[in-house]
């Protein structure tokens, strides 16, 4: 029988003495990735304003083909070698002899195909992120971003309109211009939205102290508008920044795990020491596609930073930093064996939310049940209830059927 790289995906030990399954069927959990992605079209940002239509992100071609991705806040990102090298030929190689990986190449480019995949994967409802759109953030200028931002949200909202219940889009917010923010989280709730999502810092690029922050005084009108319209606040990986911030030997795994994936802690660190939750008990912000294993350690680490550093730490907050995360946060998690070995025995399973990240290829997709099985058997039916898909659905008001 012939291998491919992806057989360690069907690889299960099966779900053997559980109530419910995750295989489609009359025993399934109720599930919703809490993190899928957009296909998105080129006509993605049509509707920007004409102002701001020449500084949208483009593709350059060179003479020799190389295709680059143009964007005002990163440097050139090459998209496809030019020429026949033996880089280009392996990868386009690899694609080729592995149909899953073409598929998830192709993936969620209509509702009928995401109806259609997430129903053959078991999954009931997914809250959907920019896999393009992620570029809406990409400028330093506050203005443009709020601009694309809101580009974005009319395409998205037409493209979903008539399946919001199942398919829930966020929607986007720039972070540096608040009363331009406000007024789209409130368009954003009157036009069936469930949730938003900031980029991981205000003003895009390397983080210094002299920039802007989420514990700027100037962003609380927006912290009282999301708290009142109850619009969770979401922060994905790979934003506020370039995270190709590394180049050279190691260069890809260091910029996803400490440049992409680790910049999520900054604004939830800032959410909660800065006394925003304390001041906004309905506010509800969380951290997407970053895993939850880190989690056990962060609630340790704060708590520690609050008691030894006491003489400095302003605002004094009542509770312990760890109580607001608890309280009022999430974490979405794909396939974190060491968050589940946690969860249970440090109270955290209200805050942690299963995703596929369909249809990404460090997701779960078209074998999530052979990934939960292979996460979960050591979980309480309760539990894997919960992370599956009701604190999805408590979190951000998804209707839950009455058996689930």
């Amino acid at each position: 029988m012939s291998t491919t790289k992806n057989d360690w995906r069907r690889e299960t030990p099966g779900d053997l003495g559980w109530k419910r399954t995750a295989r489609t069927g009359e025993r399934k959990y109720f599930i919703v990735s809490s993190d899928s992605h957009h296909s998105e079209g080129d006509d993605f940002l049509a509707d920007i304003e004409p102002l701001y239509r020449n500084r949208i992100p483009t593709v350059r071609i060179d003479d020799d083909g190389s295709v680059w991705l143009l964007c005002e806040g990163n440097k050139p990102q090459l998209v496809k070698r030019g020429g026949l090298g033996r880089v280009d030929a392996l990868h386009r190689s690899s694609a080729a002899s592995d149909p899953e990986d073409v598929a998830r190449m192709s993936g969620g480019s209509s509702v009928e195909q995401r109806l259609a995949d997430n129903a053959a994967d078991g999954v009931d409802a997914e809250l959907i992120f920019p896999n393009k759109g992620l570029l809406c953030w990409a400028t330093p200028d506050p203005a443009f971003q709020m601009a694309m931002c809101r580009a974005y949200n009319r395409w998205s909202h037409r493209t979903f309109t008539g399946h919001m219940e199942r398919l829930v889009p966020m929607a986007l917010l720039g972070g540096g211009t608040v009363e331009e923010a406000v007024a789209e989280a409130t368009w954003a709730k009157e036009h069936g939205f469930r949730g938003v999502a900031l980029p991981s810092q205000p003003i895009y690029g390397a983080a210094n102290s002299d920039k802007l922050l989420y514990n700027d005084d100037s962003f609380e009108p927006l912290w009282a508008t999301l708290a009142m319209l109850e619009l969770p606040i979401t922060f994905h990986v790979s934003t506020g920044r370039d995270p190709r911030a590394a180049s050279g030997p190691g260069g890809a795994i260091i910029n996803f795990v400490s440049h992409s994936m680790a910049t999520t802690l900054d604004p939830l660190v800032t959410l909660i020491a800065s006394g925003v939750l304390e001041r906004h008990p309905n506010l509800r912000a969380g951290t997407v596609e970053a895993g939850v294993g880190w989690v056990p350690w962060f609630l340790e680490a704060i708590d520690r930073a609050h008691r030894a550093h006491h003489m400095w730490v302003r605002p004094t907050l009542p509770e312990l930093p760890s109580t607001y995360y608890r309280r009022q946060c999430f974490s979405t998690f794909i396939e974190d064996h060491t968050g589940m070995r946690l969860v249970e025995d440090l109270g955290l399973v209200d805050n942690f939310l299963w995703s596929s990240d369909y249809p990404h290829h460090e997701g779960s997709w078209p074998h999530s049940a052979a990934s939960i099985e292979r996460l979960m058997g050591g979980l309480s039916e309760s539990t894997r209830a919960k992370l599956l898909g009701l604190n999805a659905a408590r979190i951000f008001t998804i209707p839950v059927p009455g058996d689930a």
